[in-house]
């Protein structure tokens, strides 16, 4: 495995962080001779080592899960919650974030044991802070999708006794604080050539202690965050956010254009190969998941991962929310002057919502740098923002609300930045709210859903049942964006084509005429508004849309009804590990920390 991951470091290239010299006869033994060879060893930690983890998997597990948006031909297993141990992106994922630990592991025991004498101690100690903040990360992605999982840090034992016991999840999350704090001793003030510096170790400890003061294993009621965590997680924030390393992006849009890609507002990332190398296993390859031919000319075949109604109904309580909409959503009329920009730009003509974020354009709009299946842009593990919703979560702690300073500023930044009318109170829905639009379709969402749960399951499980609208269709011509930015639309459940289509006796005539329910309206087949005795049945005439009544009354025809539990909120373990390690079926231990 050593050997393994050292031939891997070799493997990936691109400008300045990624750029190599083919040098496949190094071993372990002999190729850390330098503080060059050194820090290119940890260069697939950012990219060939995630690489199975976010080609498709990361989107459903992070974003689908969460809601954010709905794909019927596309990882839909993830979002209707019907993945077995056979789900094939679910062992990708797991055997992916595996790789990262087992090259984590590598790197840890190599450094310091095979490093030559030209091998500076900060260079050293910079690798090693690295490995443990990238084996935490991994960590922290495999706590939150699976619960109880195999912690090991010793690559040569693993493989001669492979069969592992699961760990507690409260000695997961032990085990991912150890490491970060140990990254953030190790790594230095500033980063070099985009490595991360001790900040970004402290950034991702305060998520992860956020997450441990409430996190509790079988909790059935709402529980209560520990004070003392939450009181570090404020200062952990307040070391990043004053360390003038990072800076919010002025216009949210700029977070995910191609010009941006390596912004002040990063602070972790996978950082992948450029796609013009071939490097397939170290390149972001899904875009073409994402595009659609119309928007570019790679050969792509995306396009059909669309707004939830949960995202539709959140833009609705605000439309002033317009500018982190059209970043994260093509919504019809938006011109996007950066995308086919050699043609004067494009303009969305569609009554749909599509995802937009992670859309680049063609290969003009990338100087080139674009091809099928390989986006040039990195993956956001952590941006400034999550710092700043992190600390505000943790003021408001266990209260209802607060009106805290520290907190409405934390939380105003994110919303300044949007440019829309800050908060004077917050609360917990409010938090909900603010992180679901601002890292909408970012991978995050469900995994801060899951922390929650463990902490709130009562709420989670209330939230997830009953104020969530999960696998509804919203097809193109049935949404509109109306003058004031908000949106009327109706939507079907996944597996009806006419839940909408209802039958009323419009004119008297004994016969039933066709008519569709919408958010905001009763509309007949061509999209009008139809009256009932002289009544226009519109919000502003007292109509009212029952989703929730709606869905009860159809589930008959054949729709997907998906119910969150305790038994779905974490994924199935891979299948075929579960048949080679019995330990899968057997109680979770606690992790031996030698202490």
């Amino acid at each position: 495995m050593a050997v393994a991951a050292v031939s891997l470091s070799m493997g990936s290239c691109g400008e300045d962080f990624l750029d190599r010299t083919p040098l496949n006869q190094y071993t372990a033994p002999t190729f850390y001779s330098s503080d060059a060879a050194v820090m290119k060893a940890t260069e697939p930690l950012y990219n060939r080592a995630w690489f199975n983890f976010n080609r498709r998997a990361m989107l459903g597990m992070g974003s689908q899960r969460a809601n954010d948006a709905w794909n019927p031909y596309v990882s839909a297993e993830f979002a209707r919650f019907q993945l077995t141990g056979l789900t094939e992106d679910l062992g990708l994922a797991w055997s992916s974030l595996y790789v990262v630990v087992t090259m984590a592991n590598a790197l840890i025991d190599e450094v310091p044991k095979y490093s030559t004498e030209d091998v500076t101690e900060a260079t050293k100690n910079a690798a090693m802070g690295e490995a443990y903040l990238m084996r935490a990360t991994a960590y922290f992605y495999l706590l939150r999708s699976w619960g109880e999982v195999i912690v090991f840090e010793d690559n040569i034992q693993a493989s001669q006794l492979p069969v592992i016991p699961l760990t507690k999840e409260e000695d997961v999350l032990k085990f991912i604080v150890r490491d970060l704090e140990r990254a953030s001793e190790l790594l230095p003030e500033d980063g070099v050539d985009h490595h991360p510096s001790k900040y970004a170790a402290k950034a991702m400890l305060a998520k992860v202690l956020l997450a441990q003061s409430g996190w509790q294993t079988n909790r059935t009621v709402d529980g209560e965050r520990d004070q003392a965590t939450l009181d570090r997680v404020v200062a952990l924030c307040d070391e990043v956010i004053n360390s003038g390393k990072y800076a919010l992006m002025d216009n949210y849009e700029d977070l995910f254009k191609y010009a941006n890609n390596d912004n002040e507002e990063t602070i972790l990332a996978m950082r992948w190969a450029d796609p013009l190398s071939g490097e397939w296993g170290a390149m972001n390859a899904i875009y073409s998941d994402l595009a659609f031919p119309e928007v570019s000319d790679v050969n792509v075949w995306g396009g059909n991962l669309y707004a939830s109604v949960d995202m539709l109904n959140y833009y609705n309580e605000e439309p002033a929310d317009s500018f982190r909409l059209r970043a994260t959503f093509f919504t019809p009329g938006r011109h996007y002057d950066y995308v086919k920009a050699s043609e004067g730009g494009y303009t969305y003509s569609h009554n749909w919502v599509q995802v937009k974020k992670g859309v680049v354009g063609t290969k003009a709009d990338c100087n080139g740098h674009l091809a099928q299946m390989a986006s040039p842009m990195n993956t956001y593990i952590m941006r400034l923002a999550d710092v700043y919703l992190i600390k505000a979560e943790a003021i408001l702690g266990n209260a209802p609300s607060t009106s805290d300073a520290e907190g409405l500023a934390a939380i105003n930044a994110v919303r300044n930045r949007a440019k829309v009318k800050p908060l004077t109170s917050y609360d917990f829905n409010t938090l909900i709210r603010e992180r679901r639009i601002e890292f909408c379709v970012e991978n995050a969402n469900w995994f801060d859903m899951v922390t929650w749960y463990r902490w709130r399951p009562q709420f989670m499980l209330d939230f997830f049942n009953n104020k969530q609208y999960r696998a509804f269709e919203i097809r193109e011509g049935d949404l509109r964006l109306n003058e004031d930015g908000s949106f009327s639309y109706t939507c079907y459940p996944a597996g009806t084509w006419y839940f909408t289509v209802w039958d009323y006796d419009l004119d008297g005539d004994g016969k039933n005429d066709e008519v569709r329910l919408w958010n905001d309206s009763m509309r007949d087949t061509n999209g009008n508004i139809i009256s009932l005795n002289g009544v226009p049945q519109d919000k502003a005439h007292g109509y009212e849309f029952d989703l929730d009544k709606l869905f009860r009354e159809k589930l008959a025809d054949g729709a997907v009804h998906v119910t969150l539990s305790e038994a779905n909120i974490f994924m199935p373990y891979p299948e075929a590990d579960v048949l080679q390690n019995h330990f899968f079926r057997e109680a979770p231990q606690n992790y031996d920390f030698g202490e």
